[in-house]
């Protein structure tokens, strides 16, 4: 058995034979301090005070920043962003749903500073929707804080911002960077994580992705290298406006309401445009409610009044699947020269000025080496210009279908649709450009163009009827993924002011989102017989860019999606002679 005294500290030995006064061994310090009190300096002095006021300042970030808050020149902290702070500091996840103008990534990031500020070696991220508006974020506010705080400025070693990165070491040797919503993500390592436009993440990459990323804990400065367990480690928090019910992240928010009840050390909150608008911040009151006149009914509920939209029950489909399908990183303003393009236009039947506008999709077929459609790409989609007479609407129809070089126009031949399709059968000049638009004659009836022998390339689409059938293959193409829509647009980095820009890149993603709000507004009705019709939850939102897509893709599927190779199978082969 081995003996005791191996065991035992040398201090503890009696045989010891070096001196005991050896002060590089650990074992023999002297447990009484050897400096006298008027010889100990400041700090050894006020340790204790400055313990206190370390929790202090950890636990109530915003009386901290009032406490460096210059006399003039820098902000008043309202109770709203006080609270905001608080729970950045105190909870282990913190989801918040703001509207535009609230200020919400300026606080976020403020609250990773004091998080950095006081926790050594800490290091942290802001992710966004691309490392380009993460950067951009953190540059701007970077800006503000330290015009804001100029005493941060002392606690910063160094900060380094491009393009796509952005990062800031502190003196306590903490750091924040930027991170994206994205693969390239994958495998990195944080203590914390910031997550901005939360409803825009894909459920399976963040659980791939983003939900491993500050699984390692933060571990204390010193001998020990301890981790301590009252830390928040593995902090993220969720930073958003709203999007869509039945949305991943619509349950989420939900989840983290249960377990704020529930007590499991997360929050959530959120405010409308009025909070922010009541304590002075953001634009007037005015100027907000003249915006709710002229904006889309759904784009203000979700970007000023926190609301999450869209149908619960009976949706029309699902809106996660749906917003998978934006995976088109550029619109298309013509033809590619080898690829099967198909124009889709509805005609405007709404009551309200702002909204009556005729839509046209431009779709595009993918085929296989049968020639089988695989996908069909909305590459485009873009409203007419409020007010156009059904000639004007016929020659702006004619000029994106010789663009495109499109195999067949479909256009709603119900209603008013009928006026469009007889100009449609005329011929008629482009009076910017002078050029001369020839008829066209349509492939399902018997209407006679002016011209004989005009192209049969227009489809008179007669919903009644079939409108079930429509509706069918929509979902059909959403659920099997053969859909495929305009990635968000990114505007960072780009002047809107250029108009080719803003034509070319810019309306048509804005067109995307606005069809994926009209879609969000539907909801599935039965009717006797088992047919389906669709709904408007508010009637405020139009459905125009819906029609033609879905008018569009029905036509594709119908008469489109067919083999045109032959078969190599002799069926001779097959048949029994007696």
């Amino acid at each position: 058995m081995a003996s005791f005294s191996k065991f035992q500290s040398d201090n503890k030995k009696y045989d010891y034979k070096e001196s005991r006064t050896n002060i590089f061994n650990p074992d023999f310090t002297p447990t009484i301090k050897a400096k006298g009190i008027k010889e100990e300096d400041t700090f050894d002095k006020n340790l204790s005070k400055w313990v206190e006021f370390i929790s202090w300042a950890r636990f109530f970030p915003d009386l901290f920043f009032d406490l460096i808050t210059p006399e003039t020149g820098g902000i008043r902290l309202d109770l709203d962003q006080r609270v905001f702070l608080r729970s950045l500091a105190r909870f282990v996840s913190t989801y918040g749903v703001f509207p535009r103008g609230y200020g919400k990534t300026f606080l976020e990031i403020l609250g990773l500073y004091h998080a950095a500020i006081f926790h050594p070696d800490l290091t942290e991220s802001l992710s966004a929707q691309t490392k380009e508006s993460a950067s951009n974020f953190l540059e701007d506010k970077h800006r503000e804080i330290i015009k804001f705080y100029p005493l941060i400025a002392n606690e910063i070693f160094k900060s380094n911002f491009s393009k796509d990165t952005a990062e800031i070491i502190f003196a306590s040797g903490a750091r924040v960077d930027n991170l994206a919503n994205a693969q390239s993500s994958k495998g990195a390592r944080r203590h914390r994580l910031n997550l901005e436009e939360a409803f825009l993440i894909n459920s399976d990459l963040f659980m791939d992705v983003l939900e491993p990323i500050p699984n390692v804990p933060r571990r204390t400065i010193g001998k020990e290298a301890l981790i301590n367990p009252e830390e928040l480690n593995g902090q993220i928090n969720f930073f958003t406006t709203s999007g869509f019910r039945g949305s991943t992240e619509f349950e989420r928010n939900l989840q983290h309401l249960d377990d704020m009840a529930e007590l499991k050390g997360k929050v959530i909150f959120g405010s409308s445009w009025q909070l922010a608008c009541e304590y002075g911040r953001g634009e007037t009151k005015s100027q907000i409610l003249t915006k709710k006149d002229s904006l889309s009914p759904i784009f203000f509920a979700m970007n000023y009044e926190s609301k999450w939209v869209g149908a619960t029950n009976d949706a029309l489909v699902d809106i996660n699947k749906l917003l998978k399908l934006r995976v088109l990183t550029k619109p298309e303003i013509k033809s590619d020269g080898k690829s099967d393009y198909y124009i889709a236009m509805d005609i405007a039947r709404s009551q309200k000025s702002s909204n009556n506008q005729s839509s046209i999709a431009v779709l595009k077929a993918k085929r296989n080496k049968e020639d089988r459609i695989v996908t069909i790409a909305l590459v485009n989609i873009m409203n007419l210009q409020t007010g156009l007479n059904f000639t004007a609407q016929a020659i702006e129809f004619k000029k994106i279908f010789k663009l495109f070089n499109a195999k067949v126009g479909i256009y709603d031949a119900n209603g008013l649709g009928k006026g469009l399709g007889d100009e449609l059968l005329k011929e008629q000049i482009d009076t910017i450009s002078g050029e001369i638009l020839e008829c066209m004659d349509t492939i399902n009836t018997d209407d006679t163009p002016d011209v004989e022998g005009a192209k049969k390339c227009i489809y008179a689409l007669q919903s009644q009827g079939i409108n079930s059938d429509i509706i069918v293959n929509f979902i059909d193409m959403v659920e099997g993924g053969k859909l495929q829509l305009l990635e968000k647009v990114n505007n960072s980095g780009y002047d809107l002011n250029d108009k080719d820009y803003f034509n070319s890149t810019l309306m048509p993603c804005v067109n995307t989102d606005l069809f994926i709000e009209e879609v969000s507004n539907l909801k599935l009705k039965h009717l006797n017989g088992g047919k389906l019709t669709v709904e408007q939850l508010t009637k405020r939102v139009d459905k125009d860019r819906f029609s033609a897509v879905s008018y569009g893709a029905w036509y594709i599927k119908t008469f489109e999606d067919k083999s045109n190779k032959k078969s190599d199978v002799n069926w001779l082969d097959f048949c029994i002679y007696n």
